[in-house]
């Protein structure tokens, strides 16, 4: 990298965690963040954004305003704005926001729930786990309801 180029998704006014540095325990802030490293636990951005850089490996459940997702995240993420993930991202977790922007080869394992302006982004949780995880498949609209027991798939339904 040239010096006075930046990485893609690093901004200058921002604060940046490298690649070689690992965090357990909780992570919060007020600025804004560049995280290319290892995060286990939970990280607090309420009114800023995070950005999750190629090399970031983390296991955290994220609240923040925005989040973008280059690396690989094992949690929940709630946005009060946006979303963001990009093709090199892996994401196992449910997203809580306004808006969601999903690039052609992203990975996510998870729900999408999208908040409108006036709801406060929250993910709701029964005996910890995320009640999205808990709704049963529903089928297309006008379709008869798909039973729990089912072993097929959606399109055996319409026998």
């Amino acid at each position: 990298m040239e010096v006075g180029k930046a990485a893609e998704g690093f901004r200058a006014d921002m604060a940046h965690i490298g690649k070689s540095v690992v965090i357990k325990g909780q992570l919060s802030g007020s600025e804004d963040l560049y995280l290319d490293g290892e995060v286990e636990g939970q990280i607090e951005l309420n009114g800023n954004s995070l950005t999750i850089g190629p090399n970031g490996r983390i296991r955290a459940n994220i609240h923040a305003r925005e989040v973008v997702v280059h690396g690989r995240l094992d949690g929940n993420i709630v946005a009060l704005e946006r979303v963001e993930l990009k093709q090199s991202s892996v994401l196992n977790g449910d997203v809580v926001a306004r808006r969601i922007l999903i690039e052609d080869g992203a990975f996510l394992k998870g729900s999408v729930d999208i908040q409108k302006d006036s709801a406060k982004p929250e993910v709701k949780r029964e005996s910890g786990v995320t009640a999205a995880a808990v709704v049963a498949p529903v089928a297309a609209v006008g379709a008869s309801p798909i039973p729990h027991n089912s072993q097929g798939s959606l399109l055996d339904a319409k026998k």
